[in-house]
C-alpha cells in the first residue's frame, strides 16, 4: 500500500515520506492546557484520616471544663476569674481526676493567638490533652465573614 502525493503528472506518484505532526502538536497542546488548569487543584489536597461509621459516638458522660478568654487576656475557669497561679493549680487538680476532663476553650474574636497557644500550652503541660475549642455560628441568613473576606481552599 502507498500513499501519493498531490502532484499531477504521468509519472507514478511516490510515496510520501514525511510525518504530519500538526494533529500531535495539537493534542499535546491541550494536554498542557488540561495540567495547567489541574495541577493546582492538585496542590490543596487535604488528607483526613476519618473515622470509619461502625466507630462508636463519643461519651458526653465526662466533666467539662469551661476555659475562657476575653479580649483583654483574662482567663475565666468556668466562668470564674482566676489568675495565672490559680490556673496553674487547677489545671493540675483537673489533670488528677480520672477520666480526665475535657476542656472547651472559648476566645474572643481579639484575643490574640500567642495567649491562646500559652493556655493550650499550660493545659498540656498540666496533662489535659482533650481540648476543644467552643465556637458560634452565624446568626440565621448572616453569611459567614470567611466567605465574604476569601474564597475556601480546596
Amino acid at each position: 500500500m502507498s500513499f501519493g502525493g498531490f502532484e499531477r503528472g504521468f509519472a507514478p506518484s511516490q510515496p510520501m515520506a514525511e510525518i504530519n505532526v500538526t494533529p500531535l502538536v495539537d493534542v499535546m497542546l491541550v494536554l498542557l492546557v488540561v495540567f495547567i488548569i489541574t495541577a493546582p487543584l492538585l496542590a490543596y489536597a487535604i488528607r483526613l484520616d476519618l473515622p470509619d461509621a461502625k466507630a462508636a459516638p463519643a461519651s458526653g458522660g465526662g466533666e467539662v471544663v469551661t476555659l475562657s478568654l476575653d479580649a483583654r487576656g483574662s482567663v475565666y475557669w468556668n466562668n470564674e476569674p482566676v489568675d495565672a497561679n490559680a490556673l496553674q493549680q487547677r489545671l493540675a487538680a483537673a489533670a488528677a481526676h480520672s477520666p480526665a476532663p475535657e476542656l472547651q476553650l472559648r476566645a474572643d474574636r481579639a484575643t490574640r493567638y500567642e495567649r491562646v497557644l500559652d493556655l493550650m500550652s499550660a493545659a498540656q503541660q498540666a496533662g489535659l490533652d482533650r481540648i476543644g475549642f467552643v465556637t458560634q455560628p452565624p446568626p440565621a441568613g448572616e453569611p459567614s465573614r470567611r466567605s465574604a473576606a476569601a474564597p475556601p481552599r480546596r
